[in-house]
This record gives C-alpha cells, structure tokens and sequence, in this order.
C-alpha cells in the first residue's frame, strides 16, 4: 500500500498534525519508540504562555489559545516575570515585544504576589493569560482522532533509510518497510537526522538539554502562586499538585539527540537559583529529569516543503513551545502540505517557511 503521507515522529508535533489533516488524505504516524510522546512530549514542563518563546512564536499560541480553552485543556494559572532593579530595561523590552499584539501584560509589585520573595526582586510582568495545559490529555486525543480518521500509527519504528523513486518514498523502518508518496519530517530532535537520511540538507536543528526538578518547600508552596519567571532567564517555577513545585534554571546545553537525563550540577544551579529568589526551604527533591528542546538556527519552528527535494515537508523546530502551539501549528502545517484549508488567523506562513533557510545556503 502506498500512503499519501508519513508523519516521521509520533509526539505532539506528527500526532497533531495527523488530526489536523483528518481523512483528506491516507496518513501513516511513524514512531521510533514503543509509544508516542517519550520525549520531549512527555517531559513537558506543561504551561500554555503566550511571551513564551517571544514575538515569533506568539502568533501560533494566541491562535491556538480557543481550541485548548474550548477543549478544556487549560485551567488557569497566571505567569509574573519578576526582575532586580538592573532589569529595568527587560522590563520595558517585555512590554514593548507585545505591544498591540493583544497580549494583556501590566507592571506589578511582586511582593504583593509571591510570599517570601527577596526584596531584591523589585519588577514584575503580569501575563494573566498564562494557564496550566493538560499534555496528556491532548496528546492522547489527537492521537485518537488521528486514528478515528484512518490513520495508521507503526511503533517501535525508527527510520534506518529512505529513498524517492518515481514519485514515492520507500521508506525502510525498523518495524518494515513503508511508502508514501510525502514524508513530513516531525522527528523533534532527530529531525537532522531523518533530513539526512532522506538525503535532504540539514536545517541546523539543534537539541538542547533542559532540567526539570520536583521540589517540597517549607513552607509549602503559598496557594495561588502563579507561574513565576526571571526576566533575564536565569529560572522558572510553577506550583503542581500537593503543595509542590516544578522548578528548572532555564539550562540550554547543546545535546545529540538521545533518551536525555539531567546533570546533577544542574539540579544544583536550579536550587541556588530558587534560594536567591524566596525565603523558603528545600525540604526535598523528589524528582528530577531533563528533556530536548530543539531549535532552529533563529529559534522560530519550520513549516513547510523543503526547497531541494520533491516530496519532503519539514515541521521541526517547535523548541519549548510546540505543545502550547500544536493546534494552530497543525493547521498551518496541514493547510500547507495538503494546498487547501485557511491558515489560522493572525499567522504569517512565510515567517516559518523553510526558504528562510535554503536563501542563506
């Protein structure tokens, strides 16, 4: 059986799109692992913010804002981007990156939101907008609706060559072979890898290290903390059930693509951090763990056909905001690859598509 189009990567970024593109066409999801989402889906630090990842991304998270509230994925939880006084100037760049863009952000004191915080900490950015977003749950439903609409999902499958002939990709896997007449690279950090293997020209799609740490304070995390982030990027935090809170020093180490694990020097930093922002004690950590953000060479995520080879559509690059972006992504991925549907409102194609890239090189 030939198919329209294999989704190389069955985390948020090939399992949304494969909704997305519903039965307009045969669609088989591709997958590495034993099941979808063991990476960078599945280690999500799980927050939808529409600063996060800045100007160039926020088309995509405003856009996808509706579905998620709709489909009750989002509960609310409020982000404050907190500085010293040398951060004055991030302060005013914060405000001024959004400005007219629709996001709703205002100047605060952040005493007055954070119990425990040094006095040090004098600038605060409120971005009530910022809410919790339930991974799982929405992973698990494109998935399922992805496969109510006749698509095909293969594990434990990773790509070992892939080659075009007349029109088709023959592709060989791990779980056998498979052809498809378009191959959309939705491989996260092994993106470079399937471009190579497809002999198409790497974009430059690097994997970063970032660590996560599950801590219990003393005292407990306060009841309604929102999210809290340093504006010059040195950390950010948010309370999780049972009074703890999930903590990460915005580490970005380059990485090659792997089943990643944090570095204890990280943990270390992270919790230096914590303790130079409020007056309350480790009493423990009780989880730690790291997953890959991969990026483009200008930190935007990459939508479309490459420039070069017939038949290969990129969608990589989603760094830390492929999740909170995935239904408007999917829709202009979807729209794109298939030449028809509407691209969400407010989203510029051009500004993802992959010309930016093939231009310079």
């Amino acid at each position: 059986m030939i198919h329209d189009i294999a989704i190389i990567g069955a985390g948020m970024a090939g399992a949304s799109l494969a909704a997305a593109i519903g039965g307009r066409a045969r669609v088989i999801l591709i997958e590495a692992e034993d099941m979808p989402g063991r990476h960078a889906t599945g280690r999500s630090a799980a927050f939808w913010s529409e600063t996060y990842g800045g100007p160039a991304v926020q088309p995509l998270t405003t856009a996808s804002g509706p579905v998620l509230r709709e489909g009750g994925y989002l509960t609310p939880l409020g982000s404050l981007h907190i500085g010293r006084a040398t951060d004055a100037a991030k302060a005013d760049h914060l405000l001024a990156d959004f400005e007219g863009s629709g996001v709703d952000l205002s100047r605060v004191d952040p005493a007055t939101r954070i119990p425990g915080l040094r006095p040090e900490w004098v600038h605060g950015v409120w971005e009530p907008s910022c809410a919790y977003i339930d991974v799982a749950a929405l992973h698990a439903d494109f998935l399922a609706v992805a496969r109510g609409a006749g698509a095909v999902l293969l594990t434990d499958a990773a790509l070992l060559a892939a080659e075009r002939r007349d029109g088709v990709w023959r592709l060989d896997t791990r779980a056998g072979p498979v052809a498809a007449r378009v191959v959309v690279n939705a491989a996260g950090a092994w993106a470079d890898q399937v471009a190579a293997l497809a002999g198409v020209r790497p974009i430059g799609i690097t994997p970063y290290r970032r660590t996560m740490v599950q801590l219990r304070t003393d005292p407990p995390v306060p009841e309604g903390l929102p999210h809290v982030v340093d504006m010059a990027g040195g950390f950010y935090f948010k309370p999780e059930a049972g009074g703890r809170l999930w903590l990460t020093p915005h580490d970005e180490s380059p990485s090659v693509p792997c089943d990643i694990a944090p570095e204890e020097w990280d943990v270390a930093v992270a919790i230096d951090r914590l303790e130079k922002v409020v007056d309350w004690r480790i009493a423990a950590v009780e989880r730690r763990w790291a997953g890959l953000r991969s990026f483009a060479p200008d930190r935007a995520p990459v939508y479309g056909f490459d420039a070069d080879v017939p038949g290969f559509f990129w969608c990589a690059g989603q760094g830390g905001f492929g999740i909170q972006t995935a239904p408007a992504a999917a829709a202009l991925a979807a729209a794109l690859l298939l030449g028809e549907g509407d691209m969400p409102g407010g989203v510029d194609p051009d500004r993802y598509g992959v010309g930016r890239f093939s231009a310079k090189g």
